[in-house]
């Protein structure tokens, strides 16, 4: 059948590429159409991948959490009896927590503030598998000592550079005096600007409303033999109900589908995405009616001479096979150099990905394809005795 629509006279090459202006037109209204489709599907895997990162910083096996929780960005505490419960459950090695909550940094260069998300360990265990957090678990035993994330946004200061300069450096943290120790690497997220990882202690003097025996998120770490679901099992069975036992993968995706479904933003970047879609059907919809328009005459022509709707079917979908190609790749290029500006703005993972070219490649064909279809009724319905 493919064979068939590819004839020896490329009669859609030549159709295409005939009116100079038209091709441009098409190509620049396709690459159009595919930058608003990346840019979209961009933002929104970027909005995937920097709420998932936090969680594979994480060193557990399983975690515990209230029913309620949702996302890192605002938590549900539970008490840590829970977690002490789960330490004496078979299998497990041992068990930690993290305090999260949204404080205002002041940057100390232009003292201005900006909402930043908090963690507190215990920095007697490693919750992170991050190796810049971890060389200085020791410098948080001592009180008012924070890490700063140096892949949050500019805003916060360059408090990285500063270090190199200033020592110690010192700024304010909910109006409380603390002391840069080092810094990491986690990155922003739509969620949270920049992050800070400090000891329990200083947690909670920085949050003065925050009960010690509140924690928003139990670790635990198990023994190298046992079996992750089994022990999750077990300690679904043994905690009372008022607390959530997940693994990494269960963790993670409670954060995604919190991100695409309970709020606008996932929407927001699928409707997008069809807009995008739309805007492609009638452009190519709009050149190939014209060229079929243009074109009736001899059109009509091959239609008397015995040619059926399968021929012309054929060269309007190998018209649009050839604007999609021809209008995908200019949009890809762009969309690649849109994503840098982007990123280098936002500070969020967005980078142009195998996949996702993969992805809006079908959806331009499909786009170019589906137009060519519809563009096709009006040549079926010529009559070559009435255009004569």
């Amino acid at each position: 059948m493919l064979p068939k629509l590819f004839r020896k006279t490329p009669l859609a090459w030549f159709q295409v590429t005939r009116e100079k202006t038209r091709l441009l037109v098409a190509i620049a209204g396709i690459a159009f159409a595919d930058i608003l489709m990346f840019v979209q599907l961009g933002f929104k895997d970027a909005l995937f991948d920097s709420a998932a990162v936090p969680y594979q910083t994480l060193q557990s096996d399983l975690f515990i959490v209230n029913p309620q929780f949702e996302t890192l960005f605002s938590t549900k505490t539970f008490s840590r009896e829970r977690l002490l419960q789960a330490a004496a459950v078979d299998g497990v090695d041992s068990i930690s927590w993290l305090y999260i909550a949204i404080a205002q940094w002041r940057n100390p260069t232009t003292r201005t503030s900006r909402p930043i998300l908090v963690f507190g360990t215990d920095p007697a265990s490693q919750a992170f598998k991050l190796p810049e957090v971890n060389q200085h678990l020791s410098d948080l035993q001592q009180l008012n000592q924070v890490l700063f994330d140096q892949a949050g946004r500019p805003e916060f200061g360059d408090i990285a550079t500063l270090l190199k300069t200033t020592s110690p450096l010192q700024t304010e943290v909910n109006d409380n005096l603390v002391r840069v120790t080092g810094v990491f690497t986690l990155g922003a997220s739509f969620s949270a600007d920049g992050n800070v990882i400090t000891s329990d202690s200083t947690f909670l003097r920085i949050f003065r409303d925050r009960q010690p025996e509140d924690i928003d998120v139990g670790l635990i770490k198990l023994k190298p033999t046992a079996d992750i679901k089994q022990v999750q099992a077990a300690l679904k069975a043994s905690l009372p109900n008022d607390v959530l036992v997940m693994t990494l993968p269960e963790f993670a995706t409670r954060e995604k589908d919190y991100w695409a479904n309970a709020t606008p933003i996932g929407f927001i970047f699928g409707l997008g995405t069809i807009v995008g879609f739309i805007v492609g059907v009638v452009i190519v919809y709009q050149i190939l009616y014209s060229d079929v328009s243009d074109h009736l005459p001899e059109y009509a022509t091959l239609k008397a001479m015995g040619y059926g709707n399968f021929y012309f079917v054929g060269i309007l979908i190998q018209e649009a096979l050839l604007l999609a190609v021809l209008g995908f790749f200019p949009g890809a290029i762009l969309s690649t150099g849109l994503y840098a500006l982007a990123q280098g703005a936002t500070m969020l993972p967005i980078a142009m990905t195998i996949e996702r070219a993969t992805n809006v490649f079908i959806l331009t064909v499909v786009m170019c394809v589906g137009s060519g279809v519809i563009a096709m009724r009006k040549l079926q319905s010529a009559d070559p005795a009435d255009i004569f």
